[in-house]
């Protein structure tokens, strides 16, 4: 496979608008990593930039609180993907959301240079949501 989206790739922002309001569900300068191979496969991981450490070296054994603040701070999925027209889409595998595992996620992708958008909107009872999460191919 031959596309321009083969590769690794740094976060820059993910915004979330609905309503005219734009949030950032990892804060203003979060950090992530996806990559897509040749062969069809793809990782991707979000997290808040000022993330706290557990206090216990061992995480099954750090207070629940500090385990639901470090659930709520990382996202991150793998699994297969394939190209749909202007739309990537993830056939998740295994996630730290278990509810993702055996989804399809389809984003639209546009590019800038070394800039890869992608997009995709969310029905709720509130509007529409509109996520942009926009990454910057990574260098050595």
């Amino acid at each position: 496979m031959s596309h321009p989206i083969l590769g690794g790739w740094k976060l820059e922002s993910w915004t979330i608008s609905l309503n005219k309001t734009v949030t950032h569900p990892f804060g203003e300068k979060p950090v992530g990593r996806i990559l897509y191979t040749a062969d069809g496969q793809m990782s991707a991981t979000i997290a808040r930039a000022d993330r706290p450490t557990l206090s216990h070296p061992v995480p099954a054994k750090a207070p629940g609180d500090e385990k639901l603040a470090a659930f709520d701070s990382y996202f991150s999925y793998g699994g297969s993907f394939r190209i749909d027209g202007e739309e990537v889409v993830h056939r998740v595998e295994l996630s730290l959301n278990p509810n993702f595992v055996g989804s399809e996620q389809r984003r639209r992708m546009s590019f800038d240079g070394d800039t890869l958008t992608l997009s995709a909107d969310e029905e709720t009872p509130k509007g529409k949501k509109h996520h942009s999460i926009r990454w910057r191919r990574a260098q050595n």
